[in-house]
């Protein structure tokens, strides 16, 4: 059971877009800073600084270091998966900001979107919602197709306050 310390402090590791970029960076291949700042157009510091921040709360784990192409040693990181099972309290700016910054250069035939509006009272929204969350969780917990793209899929559901 987490105290209220480590519930803080992994609260504010997930308040950033770019730290919730490098766990999706490195969630299905292991990643060192130098790469994860190329990839992210970082700043090795910084990038190293917010590696070190997912590192102490858990979301992020070293790998067995390698050697580099110069000899030099070279840890990777790899996401450990402990974001998907953490509660995230007000997560829908971030989650949003992040995706746009995901998206950000992506050609529209890379991205497919749909939107629907409907009306549902609670309990037919609360199994749409649940159907939609078995959907996600069944994946998530499967294991990665190691002949398969990554990929990243954004559900927002939000009261459609025009509509009243």
């Amino acid at each position: 059971m987490e105290n209220d310390d480590e519930f803080q402090a992994r609260a504010r590791a997930l308040s950033s877009p770019l730290r919730l970029r490098i766990l999706r960076l490195c969630l299905h291949k292991g990643r060192t800073n130098k790469e994860i700042a190329e990839a992210l157009e970082l700043n090795p510091a910084t990038a190293l600084h917010h590696v070190r921040t997912l590192l102490s709360t858990g979301y992020l784990r070293a790998e067995e270091p390698r050697t580099g192409n110069r000899g030099a040693k070279e840890i990777p990181y790899r996401a450990t998966g402990l974001s998907w099972r953490t509660s995230m309290p007000n997560a829908a700016p971030v989650l949003v900001e992040t995706f746009l910054q995901e998206i950000e250069g992506l050609r529209p035939s890379e991205i497919d979107v749909w939107r629907l509006g409907i009306r549902l009272n609670e309990e037919n929204r609360t199994k749409m919602m649940g159907r939609v969350r078995e959907i996600f969780e069944e994946y998530a917990s499967g294991d990665a197709d190691e002949d398969g793209t990554a990929t990243s899929i954004m559900l927002a559901h939000h009261l459609d306050r025009s509509a009243d």
